[in-house]
């Protein structure tokens, strides 16, 4: 009985370790002198989006004086949920993360709550209808980017007496970004009939996935005057697929995309596309704000948008030279 107690007791602690090491950084998560402790689960590495807004939230994370704990999720909502539990189990003060998807969180979310455990949500919202399981969410508003990119489609072809073909490259399946920009953009270009979704399939937000599925929209659709990405990254793909056509982007294929990081707006200012709807990854400041604020006890507001705008080509050639990502 006692090898089999000492047994139970060494493989207890084996998961407990197993745990904490998922979540990226030490197993400790005291912080030196009072110090805040911040679990953040990222989405992962996929565009250069992603890459920005990790670099700011850590660079900011520094500034405030707030120790992070960080764990990469690869785009795997299971690697991200073993990440918050790890949270939990080290007893972090905040936990924020950007979910891969929008369902299927209630469960780890009411674990941290039990805990005692803050939630912000950052860059993407979560389905579920208990709002107490989280404080706040931090992030665009994605609905509002879909119809931007939208109403700039309906003005640019307000002459047309023709069909206008477009193709689209959504984002992740399931996520919120997909899910509201696809909304959005739709409910925009319902005011000329002559605009129609011809073809919409995912490119995961990834420049490779976006060239390979732009290739295959060239193959099957006849004519294609307009192509919506929802990001750069699956855009930028989709112009070397253009170009390997022997079609010019931005001129034989117009190109709409969303986010403005550093390549997008490059392609932008030399014409190879046509319009960008901003979506800043620089979430960082006022995460460590809000953390503090949580973490004190304060009320915050439930929904925290970021400040955006869009850029034509003129606006990202005068942009460009001072952009941080």
């Amino acid at each position: 009985m006692r090898v089999k107690m000492i047994a139970a007791a060494v493989t207890g602690l084996l998961a407990v370790s197993a745990l904490s090491a998922c979540g990226g950084g030490d197993d400790s998560a005291s912080g030196d002198d009072g110090q805040i402790v911040l679990g953040f689960s990222q989405v992962g590495a996929e565009s250069g989006w992603r890459t920005a807004n990790t670099k700011d939230i850590q660079e900011q994370a520094a500034a405030a004086g707030i120790k992070l704990q960080f764990s990469d999720a690869q785009g795997k909502q299971e690697n991200q949920i073993t990440a918050i539990r790890s949270f939990i189990t080290q007893g972090v003060d905040v936990i924020a993360f950007s979910p891969v998807v929008t369902s299927g969180w209630d469960a780890v979310l009411k674990e941290a709550k039990d805990a005692g455990i803050p939630v912000i949500l950052t860059d993407r919202a979560v389905d579920s209808t208990d709002t107490t399981l989280y404080k706040t969410f931090l992030g665009s508003d994605f609905v509002k980017e879909g119809k931007e990119a939208g109403d700039w489609l309906v003005k640019e072809e307000a002459s047309a007496t023709g069909p206008v073909n477009v193709v689209e490259l959504q984002g992740t399946t399931g996520s919120a970004p997909a899910i509201d920009r696809q909304k959005g953009f739709a409910e925009a270009i319902a005011a000329n009939p002559n605009i129609k979704i011809v073809k919409s399939q995912t490119g995961n937000f990834t420049r490779a996935e976006g060239k390979t599925t732009m290739e295959g929209f060239l193959q099957s659709v006849k004519d294609i005057d307009v192509l919506y990405a929802h990001n750069d990254d699956m855009g930028l793909g989709a112009i070397e697929a253009i170009e390997a056509a022997g079609k010019k982007p931005g001129t034989d294929i117009k190109i709409i995309t969303v986010d403005a990081v550093k390549d997008g707006m490059t392609a932008l200012s030399e014409g190879k596309i046509n319009y960008i709807v901003e979506c800043s990854p620089l979430l960082g400041t006022q995460l460590m704000d809000l953390v503090k604020k949580v973490h004190a006890g304060e009320t915050v507001e439930t929904r925290v948008l970021t400040e955006e705008t869009t850029f034509t080509q003129e606006q990202a050639k005068e942009a460009l030279p001072n952009r941080k990502y």
